[in-house]
């Protein structure tokens, strides 16, 4: 009896520990940029098509993806159609083409939580999605213009982008209710989960700036104010191990890798006209960047900075994600001889 009260309090104990700090905060920085900004490659993008899978809904624009690796479940926002689809990276086909996501943008997988999240603008509402059974098992309402989602795994909360209301909206993934807005001061880009600092990262587009909040108390703990090269940020993508963050300015049509233990701009680079959706595969440190030009711009990590690869270009492939055990680049493109196609690349020289 002893032993099992033991046990019962070590269990409580350990479900009542606080959450990290927020390791990022601080006082409100500026990151610099005087170096050049190097010429945009010529060179075609190591990549070679697999092939293209038709999709189904209306030849109109995609929008964010978020692939669920054990799964291989590839969850794209079909925005035009006001459709989440639901591709099997194992099977290669769709499995799913769910109803009840008006303009969908943002979308994000959740294992942890056997859930899904996406953002249905047309509704101002977060449609939650059960992940097995593809139904969808809450509305969550409030965001103006949600866009991009994150997720906090020690607070179990998700964060979402509230683009045109300046806010980022915080919902409790356990009871599915919005707990907190946070007031941004501007346009909200993208919203990233930092593993490593244990913060939420969003770029803040008319302010030029990184907001740091923490996500128990759902404060914004440091401001970050991106030199002018990088304008207007809106995607952003986390290498968290590496510390680094890559930030993509649509106005500049640039590429910023902010350093996260200087705070300061290592590189600036070139991508396509108005970038929009990043993705990582963290075992090539291959980098993925996505313009509504039909560009994506291929970048290698090295040694904590970007080597440019080469350009592949697709019309309006502004939409990218990467499997990691594979190495394969998914990109939705919206009208290919009048339908909408998932065109699945590998990477050279695999």
């Amino acid at each position: 009896m002893l032993g099992y009260s033991l046990t019962a309090f070590i269990l409580f104990a350990s479900r009542q520990t606080p959450p990290a700090a927020c390791t990022l905060a601080g006082p409100a920085v500026e990151a610099h940029w005087s170096g050049a900004i190097p010429p945009a490659s010529t060179v075609q993008a190591p990549l070679r098509a697999v092939t293209d899978v038709p999709l189904p809904g209306s030849a109109s624009r995609f929008d964010y993806q978020s692939l669920e690796p054990a799964s291989g479940r590839l969850f794209i926002s079909h925005m035009g159609a006001g459709q989440l689809v639901v591709f099997d990276v194992h099977a290669g086909k769709v499995i799913g083409n769910l109803d009840g996501f008006p303009t969908v943008t943002g979308v994000l997988a959740v294992p942890a939580e056997h859930r899904a999240y996406a953002s249905a603008t047309g509704d101002h509402a977060v449609v939650v999605v059960d992940d097995s059974t593809l139904r969808n098992v809450a509305r969550v309402p409030g965001p103006r213009f949600p866009d991009g989602i994150a997720y906090a795994p020690a607070e179990r909360r998700v964060f979402v982008s509230d683009e045109s209301g300046q806010r980022d909206f915080v919902i409790d993934a356990t009871t599915n209710t919005v707990v907190s807005q946070i007031e941004l001061g501007g346009q909200a880009g993208n919203t990233q989960y930092d593993s490593t600092s244990h913060c939420v990262i969003v770029a803040v587009q008319t302010t030029n700036q990184m907001a740091i909040i923490h996500p128990a108390n759902s404060t914004i703990v440091r401001r970050i104010t991106l030199d002018k090269a990088v304008r207007h940020p809106h995607g952003v993508y986390i290498d968290a191990p590496n510390r680094l963050a890559f930030i993509a300015g649509e106005e500049s049509g640039t590429l910023g890798v902010l350093d996260l233990r200087t705070l300061q701009l290592r590189q600036v680079l070139p991508v396509g006209s108005d970038p929009d959706v990043l993705a990582f595969d963290p075992e090539l440190k291959r980098l993925y960047v996505a313009a509504e030009s039909g560009v994506v711009a291929v970048f290698e990590e090295r040694d904590g900075s970007l080597v440019q690869l080469g350009w592949y270009r697709a019309p309006k492939a502004h939409s990218v994600a990467v499997d990691p055990a594979t190495h394969r680049v998914y990109l939705p493109l919206a009208n290919v001889n009048g339908r909408p196609l998932l065109r699945i690349l590998m990477p050279n020289p695999l």
